[in-house]
């Protein structure tokens, strides 16, 4: 008789004389833990209060002092590659997100989408036996795929996740998101007026997922990827954080970074001769400025706390509810940004960001006359060049940008049941490709070489479970390269070499500059031309890099790769013509 496959019973004409079999199905064990990655966007290394700042984020704060707070992890530039090898364990360009998923150029480095050679955490993890959900940016699939036509492959359901319910683009508003639900959109389940937000959204169904899942199947563990919104503009949050903040940043960029600053110091954040890097160019002394400005740029500055505030209160929220079930003390909560703090708001900031990828930048005379809806409803406001820098201290540039204000970021891991270093520092280097393996080694998965019939791209990143009980063990990340529209940075072994490129001008012109950041972590004492020697063997290793891990070509395109004349390109070009059909 004919037998199927890897069917491991017997088929005879009688069900009385074959053999029936079941596959088995896999488990994680009993005890396994549950993980929870939360995800922050534009946020800078000094942002929370327990990286030095003096916005209120005390529940952030109660993770690190009963876990761990890893003071030297890096990201990729911008957010979509830095989500891209979180959840892969891959470099960013070798799996086709170079830039954000809104674009496809065409070359393999940047095709809008993680490519299925390189399976998921998730994935994975559905398949050892977890249940999976995401919640809040997807921001990982061709942006002309992100309608109800589809198509969905690249879609967080189709990557692993048993449920999701968020936004598949790059921000949203907050108080009017455009919000999908599994494979359908939906609308937000209140109005404004009646108090809605989507970060409390998003946490209530985050705690719905797992509440559903655990109701039924209390043994079996989850895996939840929560990417909220904050603190990407617009920042928004409600009236009562709004006006707690008020008055509370009026001294100024200058003179609160160097108090963030400070408190990082008593912390123990940062190598004891660290310096405070120089003001970036474009950011003007805060006592040089006009009065206008001034009071325009610090209510900018006071959305983004409020903002930050009230997700913190959504995480208190959330891990409430994972120690009301008795899931707390088992789960791994992994709780990171994707970048530094954003240069997108300009130097005066504005009260809508896309007039910054426009280039129509408001004065703050044009903008004052609106002050009072900055954080509301109706404002989609972004703060200026010296509250990022202040958010990034103690180092120099931004978002986009592969100096360390781009790409150092606060990580907090907390693990009850296996963290006995309460409070700790760790200063190990390490990258956001790191945190898969160290997931994977963590819940003793080998991820698979291949994965639905294709062949698996390497994990490159490196475990970082080593560190949990070796605070003063050198690191085992030797080496990572970064790339952003042009700008490119390599650390190697305690050194790193970066470089600020400057769009249109040829790449062989690039100013590199040389770092011992084991030492200098700000950047601050430039040693290319003492050490020329060294500078040219990091370099040389940045090309080997570049190209073992797809990063060429170099393309220093940014914002006009938004044009028709890239999209219409795609394999699914961009529709011209909608036609709306009223409810």
């Amino acid at each position: 008789m004919k037998q199927y496959g890897e069917y491991g019973g017997k088929i005879e004409r009688l069900f009385t004389d074959s053999e029936p079999w079941w596959p088995t199905a896999k488990h994680p064990g009993e005890d396994a833990p549950n993980v929870v990655i939360m995800l922050f966007d534009d946020l800078g290394f000094s942002h929370f209060g327990c990286f030095g700042s003096t916005i209120e984020t005390p529940n952030i704060d109660a993770l690190a002092a009963n876990g761990l707070r890893f003071t030297n992890f890096h990201v990729t530039p911008v957010c979509s590659p830095t989500r891209a090898a979180l959840l892969t364990g891959r470099n960013h360009h070798s799996i086709g997100m170079r830039s954000i998923s809104n674009f496809n150029t065409g070359f393999p480095h940047m095709t809008g989408h993680v490519s299925n050679h390189a399976s998921t955490v998730a994935e994975v993890l559905r398949d050892e036996g977890y249940t999976t959900f995401a919640l809040g940016k997807w921001h990982l699939c061709p942006m002309e795929n992100c309608s109800a036509a589809g198509p969905y492959e690249q879609w967080p359901l189709q990557r692993g996740f048993d449920r999701y319910y968020g936004f598949l683009d790059g921000e949203t508003d907050q108080f009017h998101p455009e919000l999908t639900y599994d494979n359908h959109m939906v609308e937000p389940p209140k109005s404004v007026d009646e108090g809605y937000h989507l970060t409390e959204d998003l946490v209530d169904r985050a705690i719905e997922f797992i509440h559903d899942a655990k109701s039924v199947r209390p043994d079996k563990p989850f895996f939840t990827y929560l990417a909220f919104g904050a603190t990407h503009a617009p920042h928004q949050s409600p009236p009562e954080y709004l006006a707690k903040y008020r008055g509370r940043f009026d001294a100024g960029w200058d003179v609160i970074r160097e108090q963030w600053f400070a408190n990082q110091q008593a912390l123990g954040l940062l190598p004891a001769d660290t310096e405070l890097a120089p003001r970036n160019p474009g950011v003007e002394a805060w006592a040089d400025m006009p009065e206008v400005h001034q009071r325009l740029a610090a209510r900018l500055q006071e959305a983004y706390a409020a903002f930050l505030d009230h997700t913190d209160v959504q995480i208190g929220r959330f891990i409430e509810s994972l120690r009301d079930i008795g899931q707390l003390d088992n789960t791994i909560v992994i709780l990171l940004s994707d970048n530094g703090a954003s240069q997108e708001g300009g130097p005066f900031g504005v009260m809508h960001e896309m007039k910054f990828f426009n280039f129509l930048l408001e004065t703050p005379e044009e903008a004052i006359g609106r002050i009072d809806d900055i954080g509301g409803p109706h404002s989609h406001s972004n703060y200026p060049w010296g509250w990022a820098q202040a958010g990034n201290a103690p180092f120099k540039y931004y978002k986009q940008n592969t100096h360390e204000g781009g790409v150092h970021v606060p990580l907090i891991m907390h693990w009850p049941a296996r963290i006995t270093d309460k409070g700790g520092l760790r200063d190990q280097f390490h990258h956001v490709n790191d945190i898969a393996p160290t997931i994977y080694e963590l819940l003793n998965v080998t991820p698979p070489s291949t994965f639905r019939g294709l062949e698996q791209m390497p994990v490159t990143g490196t475990s970082m479970a080593y560190t949990f009980d070796a605070p003063e063990a050198p690191s085992n990340k030797k080496i990572q390269y970064f790339e952003m529209h042009g700008h490119r940075g390599l650390y190697s072994d305690g050194w790193k070499a970066v470089t600020k490129h400057t769009p249109g001008v040829s790449f062989d012109d690039d100013d590199w500059e040389l770092y011992h950041i084991e030492e200098d972590r700000s950047e601050c004492k430039n040693l290319a031309a003492e050490m020329p020697e060294k500078l040219s063997e990091l370099i040389s290793l940045w090309w080997i890099e570049a190209d073992e891990h797809g990063v060429l070509p170099l393309d220093d395109r940014g914002i006009e790769l938004f044009g028709a004349r890239f999209r219409d390109r795609s394999p699914h070009p961009t529709s011209r013509n909608y036609v709306y059909r009223p409810p």
